[in-house]
């Protein structure tokens, strides 16, 4: 078989090039066939022989065994290392030109090619993006009917479109208005190979939403017409549409004007309805894509109290019960985003003790910790937002102050600085309440460490002073600083080259030498 091969790719180079049919295409069975056999092993040998270069010739549309060369392409294409030397081949183009093709076994080998080309390859991803690619599909795809062709122009399409610059093409090359009479077409039938054509394009739809100016194309200020469209959608009785619609409106709401728009044209009360009917044995799917809608149009400030004055928070906390960490994680944040700096409504969510005991249950899910760490950052949220007794005393209650103790151990120093200006409050406003608390998660314990650390970046140290000084009004813990020579650290940070550390240091080495 190898040399077969050999004298195979040989031959091949000579007749490539004074294109003589018969023995051609004799050359690309033999090659077929030794693919078939050892796929890996063939391709390695067809690149050594650079016969690739000579393949851009034989997929002119004039050339009668363009089928097969692109077969050929498409099997070599499965392996990742012939991915790259058949875009510096130059067959991309060819093979774009090809897709004009009337004939369908051509149609199909190109449409292969080019999908394992581009399969998973960033570098060809670009390549691709210096062609018409994404004009060529586009026009393809608006003559076509037949559903196995359109799934095949998809194939090509789904890779393609994770390139920025693509995505931007198709969109100009007026991909989305295709996508969308496709969504109209299909919605109402429950034909199998309509209800996949419903889901692929409007998979396709989010997918083109995903890069910034392709998004901001179509936003069109909130006025375009593809933005109305994908609104209808959310009210819809189709899951799939539904779910779409929502993942479309967290991608358009990636920066603060699009959410500002969004929430002052009624886009919030369309998305608790669709909560509202998900709410029991709902689509998990779409619970949490609805979810993601409302955190990110919650990030703007101007945004925050409209949207609790709307009800979001209490849409959200008919989650609480779900079991799962995608819908635990979105329903953490979107209530995260939405008390920012609003007093009022992190205390009545801090106050509200079936959510703060559900946190704490959460700050122990080993498992998730995306939504162990989100639920470790509300509970320090619904502290630092409120300053409110009422809150500390329900957080005490419901134990969560041992997490906020090891939450400033974190890996993050945001995270570690959210737990110490919590803790500080809490010594400021309830340091009797949860005096036994503290002592039990060893916090004196905790700061000394981080004092002395000497990678505890600035802020860390600071706000650790500002604890320790605070924790002096307690009697045993005030005990436990005088216990572990705080005052050498402290007064070792006095020199330190951070300003407000140096001076912060000063004022904790007085209040330690006065109290000892």
């Amino acid at each position: 078989m190898a040399d077969n091969l050999s004298d195979t790719l040989k031959k091949l180079k000579i007749t490539a090039v004074d294109k003589t049919e018969d023995s051609l295409e004799g050359c690309l069975d033999c090659l077929l066939q030794a693919l078939a056999q050892n796929n890996t092993e063939t391709s390695e040998k067809i690149q050594a022989s650079g016969i690739l270069q000579l393949f851009a010739s034989l997929l002119t549309p004039q050339s009668s065994c363009k089928a097969k060369v692109a077969n050929i392409i498409a099997e070599v294409a499965k392996n990742e290392f012939m991915r790259i030397p058949c875009v510096d081949a130059g067959l991309i183009s060819p093979l774009v030109q090809l897709l004009n093709s009337k004939d369908q076994e051509v149609l199909l080998q190109t449409g292969r090619a080019l999908g394992n080309i581009c399969y998973d390859s960033q570098s060809s991803k670009e390549q691709f993006a210096s062609t018409n690619i994404a004009e060529e599909l586009v026009k393809l795809f608006k003559k076509q009917i037949e559903h196995d062709k359109r799934e095949m122009i998809f194939e090509v399409l789904a890779p393609l479109a994770e390139n920025d610059a693509i995505k931007l093409q198709l969109v100009e090359a007026g991909l989305v208005e295709c996508l969308l009479e496709i969504v109209q077409q299909k919605v109402d039938s429950d034909k199998e190979d309509d209800i996949t054509e419903l889901k692929t394009g409007s998979d396709l739809m989010v997918l083109l939403l995903l890069g910034d100016e392709s998004m901001q194309k179509l936003f069109e200020g909130g006025k375009g017409g593809v933005f109305q469209r994908v609104l209808s959608w959310i009210p819809s009785n189709n899951h799939q549409l539904q779910l779409a619609g929502a993942l479309a409106i967290a991608n358009f709401a990636r920066n603060d004007g699009n959410c500002i728009h969004m929430v002052d044209n009624g886009i919030v009360e369309k998305l608790m309805d669709l909560l509202d009917r998900h709410v029991e044995d709902g689509n998990v799917t779409v619970q949490h894509a609805a979810l993601s809608a409302l955190r990110n149009l919650a990030i703007p400030v101007i945004n925050k109290a409209k949207m609790l004055s709307a009800g979001v928070t209490e849409a959200v906390l008919k989650f609480l019960k779900s079991e799962m960490p995608p819908v635990q994680f979105k329903l953490l944040g979107t209530l995260r985003m939405l008390i920012d700096a609003q007093a009022e409504a992190a205390e009545q969510l801090g106050k509200n003790v079936k959510l703060v005991e559900r946190l704490v249950e959460w700050c122990e899910a080993k498992d998730h910790a995306g939504v162990m760490g989100e639920s470790n950052r509300l509970l320090s949220a619904l502290i630092r937002h409120s300053k409110s007794k009422d809150v500390i005393k329900t957080i005490v209650q419901s134990g969560g102050i041992k997490h906020l103790v090891t939450m400033a151990t974190s890996e993050h120093v945001i995270m570690q600085n959210e737990a110490l200006v919590a803790l500080a409050l809490i010594a400021a406003l309830e340091l009797g309440t949860a005096e036994k608390d503290l002592e039990s998660a060893k916090l004196v314990q905790i700061l000394h460490r981080l004092l002395a650390d000497e990678r505890s970046a600035p802020e860390i140290k600071y706000n650790s002073m500002v604890l320790i000084c605070a924790l002096m009004g307690s009697e045993c813990l005030h005990k436990e600083v005088q216990d572990l020579a705080f005052l050498d650290v402290v007064s070792k940070l006095r020199s330190h080259e951070n300003k407000s550390v140096a001076q912060q240091a000063s004022l904790t080495e007085q209040r330690l030498t006065v109290e000892s």
